[in-house]
């Protein structure tokens, strides 16, 4: 049975003090659970603090995007190396804002996720359409297209996580029903099993978009979400904590 994760990107908010109360409060409150996976996302300063106050918990670190370099003249880029130093465990790629505003391609995503797989990051892969595909009626082709791009090349799907977030539902209020994220986790289960065979059935896939603890329950039962990455809901305690109590 697959380990269900809920993980939270904490974007560009939180000071470094602020992020550390923020982690100690999650620290608190899972300090009782013995399923699933929590993991936290915060800004690239607060990674080193939070690692040491979240340090002997349940929770694991995560980085919000990483360069496809161990080392060099990358002014403002960020070497897998110096996250694991940092204390990360997993780290965030392809995420559709960083496909929206810095440009990034599904060659770049790739590249970030051999680098991050042969350091011994393990990558949360982001995909997912935006609402003119979606009404367009080609979300599975995007889907497709991501996800394959993302993969090309890499070997094994074992410290691999894919997160399927329609860029519609994400900060908007909307969520995609449990019917249609559903039907889309399935066919990026579809995929995974086309390129990895009975390893894909061991891959989580992970729904993203407005996720909160009113409606992640229905989310989680259906058979191929995996958990959550949580947006907005993460950046309070009582929600990323309401989100983690409803999992199964």
């Amino acid at each position: 049975m697959r380990k269900w994760i809920v993980a939270g990107n904490w974007k560009m908010h939180n000071t470094i003090a602020e992020s550390v109360e923020l982690a100690r409060a999650i620290k608190e409150g899972t300090a009782g659970l013995n399923k699933g996976e929590v993991v936290i996302a915060p800004p690239f300063t607060a990674l080193a603090s939070v690692a040491e106050a979240i340090r002997g918990s349940f929770v694991s670190l995560a980085a919000q995007n990483m360069y496809s370099e161990d080392k060099g003249a990358y002014t403002g880029e960020v070497a897998p190396g110096m996250l694991i130093d940092a204390g990360c465990v997993y780290v965030l790629l392809g995420h559709s804002e960083r496909r929206k505003y810095f440009f990034e391609t599904d060659e770049g995503v790739n590249l970030k996720v051999k680098k991050a797989l042969a350091a011994g990051l393990k990558p949360i892969i982001c995909v997912g359409e935006t609402d003119d595909e979606r009404v367009g009626g080609i979300t599975k082709s995007v889907v497709d297209r991501q996800v394959q791009g993302a993969l090309a090349g890499v070997e094994t799907i074992e410290n691999v996580v894919v997160a399927y977030e329609p860029v519609w539902a994400i900060g908007t209020g909307k969520v995609a029903t449990s019917a249609q994220a559903g039907e889309v986790h399935a066919f990026i289960r579809s995929i995974l099993k086309k390129l990895y065979g009975a390893a894909a059935q061991d891959a989580r896939i992970l729904y993203g978009g407005s996720v909160t603890k009113d409606n992640v329950a229905e989310l989680a039962a259906m058979e191929d979400i995996d958990g959550a990455l949580v947006g907005g809901a993460s950046l309070k305690p009582d929600g990323f904590l309401g989100i983690i109590s409803r999992m199964p």
